[in-house]
């Protein structure tokens, strides 16, 4: 089978994965083997690639936004049969047994494993995963529509609901990328006004295209207050600016797993009970939560499409901003 494979990080300019020949893997026991069809990317596989994030295997397939149908299933699997259509997310294992998983808090678990970093991920022909960390897919989502569903999806309705936005409240969304561009339709939906700030000029018309209120920077003030932020860009300068035009009592987001130095701040910026917090991977019902009010919106997703060949190209027009929406690799041309 063809994968895109890692052996050292380096700036994506240097192309660092390469095309390789390999042996279709097989599925343990509880596992499932996927015919992947398309693999979102994102964010995450740049920081990957970069060296930003401490991996912890080299060779690696990258990849964590995975669509595709079961081929084989294991010895044990009685929860899918070949053919099904599934998707994986970020989220590959967890434990299920340490203080974490038993309340609820599973995106927390010390021995978790995530998909593309422990596991070889999407950016692949074929790639096999547990079974109970694949999920059933609308059949109202095409494979390629579907596909950021499962990550920049999964943590903007995370990082939405951490931010601890209402329905009918006002929230900023910094950046307006893959995660973003899902987001507002799902704060649309809750009956939420919605402020976007993006330094690109074609992310702020797809954000207006998409019911924004407001667009602009992170330097303009907006016409009001926020109730609650979500930071999507790893830009550690976004923080303080956010506080700047959050309301008392309110919520900043950190949606990112990686993002560049916070700087030093005045206490004004957080005082009278502002509050910050990151956003750390997901859980099993943050996807299943997302997939269901995905469908009833329902979100239409934006959309680039790329050869898997061409993964070190598309991730280049990701590191420079310049894919509308969300970039996917074709697996099946």
């Amino acid at each position: 089978m063809k994968a895109q494979r890692l052996s050292a990080p380096a700036p994506i300019e240097e192309h660092p994965l390469t095309l390789t020949e390999l042996s279709k893997p097989l599925p343990a026991e509880h596992e499932v083997l996927l015919r992947v069809h398309v693999c979102g990317i994102c964010h995450t596989d740049l920081h990957e690639v970069e060296g930003d994030l401490r991996l912890p295997r080299l060779p690696l397939t990258p990849g964590h936004q995975v669509v595709g149908r079961i081929e084989q299933t294991g010895l044990s699997v009685t929860k899918w049969k070949k053919g099904d259509r599934v998707g994986v997310p970020w989220l590959y294992s967890t434990c299920g047994r340490c203080e974490f998983c038993q309340s609820g808090k599973e995106n927390l678990c010390d021995n978790s494993r995530f998909t593309g970093f422990h596991a070889n991920g999407g950016f692949a022909e074929y790639m096999v995963a547990n079974e109970d960390f694949v999920y059933a897919l609308p059949d109202s989502f095409g494979d390629i529509n579907v596909a950021p569903l499962l990550c920049a999806g999964v943590i903007g309705y995370r990082a939405l609901r951490l931010s601890e936005i209402k329905p009918g409240g006002r929230i900023g969304l910094y950046g307006f990328g893959a995660s973003a561009h899902i987001a507002i339709q799902i704060v649309r939906h809750w009956g939420c006004e919605s402020y976007v700030f993006t330094r690109s000029k074609r992310h702020r018309d797809l954000a207006e295209e998409l019911g924004a209120s407001w667009t602009g920077s992170a330097e303009d003030t907006p016409p009001q207050q926020i109730d609650s932020a979500v930071i999507f860009a790893p830009a550690g300068q976004l923080v303080p600016a956010s506080l700047r035009v959050l309301k008392k009592g309110g919520t900043v987001a950190l949606a990112g797993i990686h993002m560049s130095p916070i700087p030093e701040m005045g206490y004004s910026l957080i005082y009278e009970e502002r509050s910050i917090r990151s956003v750390a991977n997901s859980t099993r019902d943050d996807v299943r939560g997302l997939l269901e009010i995905a469908a009833t919106i329902p979100i239409q997703t934006e959309v680039e499409t790329f050869p898997l060949a061409d993964a070190n190209s598309a991730l280049q027009k990701l590191k420079k901003s310049e894919i509308r929406g969300s970039g996917v690799l074709m697996i099946i041309e």
